[in-house]
């Protein structure tokens, strides 16, 4: 795993946010970063798991790496004399509507010499966070991440991070970069961003001419795999959520309820719905890590 590391400073409004004002709000620090993220579900799923990131030299940053490997990640971070460890700071409505203010900090430094060769062998699995090549700082580190494994024969999925930053690198050279995964991960609006359609089925079918294999991910309405060699995609329902606490992190734990499975062998049916039940799982959660 090659991502972003973050400190999650998580604000949940209680009221609807009073513009220019005071909202009354419950506020809480918890780890973040999709990367880390993905890694530390896969960890207490079971999995074995390396992740590969940079922090800062500071307080945060020594906390965010005891804390993955209290989850079981081999975290192989690299600690940066000079940027602090990365922040997102994360509004939540009363709705439940999020809104993300992201400093990368040291993410922005990750470099090519940061990636451990011992990790990229055969018969293993990249997975490589869409900040990491959406940022320019660390989209080298991507890109040879993504070669490594390559010339390993390693199986990669990479994930489209994030709709808005997606959209100003562009469709086109994202899609350039990440050629070689074997499958995309993206919700409605990142797949919207990569092919311009609004149905997620019609934008599945139209990716799998870059990628073998295509999930993209629907809230409410749940999630949906396809490949070019089907006629039509593999759907899941979206677990039943009693209340909604946090979305944070939701796409993130998603990704590896997948994963799992879908290295393991099993059928895309099965793989969904192990997603979207750690979704749900996720969701009913503060913050956007597993509870420790």
């Amino acid at each position: 795993m090659v991502g972003d590391l973050m400190t999650d400073a998580v604000a949940r409004a209680r009221y609807p946010l009073a513009r220019a004002s005071d909202t009354p709000a419950v506020v809480t620090m918890h780890g973040g970063g999709s990367g880390a993220n993905i890694a530390s579900w896969l960890a207490v799923e079971g999995a074995e798991v390396a992740f590969v990131g940079r922090r800062g030299a500071d307080i945060t940053g020594r906390n965010r790496d005891m804390e993955l490997m209290g989850y079981g990640v081999d975290a192989r971070l690299v600690m940066d004399p000079e940027r602090p460890t990365g922040t997102c700071v994360v509004l939540v409505t009363h709705k439940g509507e999020r809104t993300l203010l992201s400093d990368p900090g040291a993410n922005a430094a990750l470099s090519p010499d940061d990636l451990p060769r011992d990790l990229f062998i055969q018969g293993g699995h990249l997975h490589v966070s869409g900040y990491t090549l959406l940022n320019d700082g660390s989209r080298d580190a991507g890109l040879t991440a993504l070669e490594h494994a390559r010339r390993a024969g390693m199986s990669i999925s990479v994930d489209c991070a994030s709709a808005a930053p997606l959209e100003r690198t562009g469709a086109e050279p994202f899609l350039e970069w990440t050629g070689s995964a074997k499958l995309l991960l993206a919700n409605e609006a990142q797949a919207k961003v990569l092919t311009g359609r609004d149905d997620p089925a019609a934008a599945a079918k139209v990716l799998t001419a870059w990628f073998p294999q295509v999930v993209i991910k629907m809230s409410a309405e749940g999630s949906l795999w396809y490949s070019g060699n089907r006629a039509e995609p593999v759907r899941a329902p979206a677990d039943h959520i009693e209340r909604i606490i946090d979305g944070t992190g939701a796409g993130d734990a998603f990704a590896a309820g997948f994963l799992q499975p879908w290295l393991e062998g099993k059928q895309p049916a099965d793989a969904l719905a192990a997603g979207n039940a750690l979704a749900a799982k996720a969701i009913s959660n503060l913050g956007a890590r597993p509870r420790l």
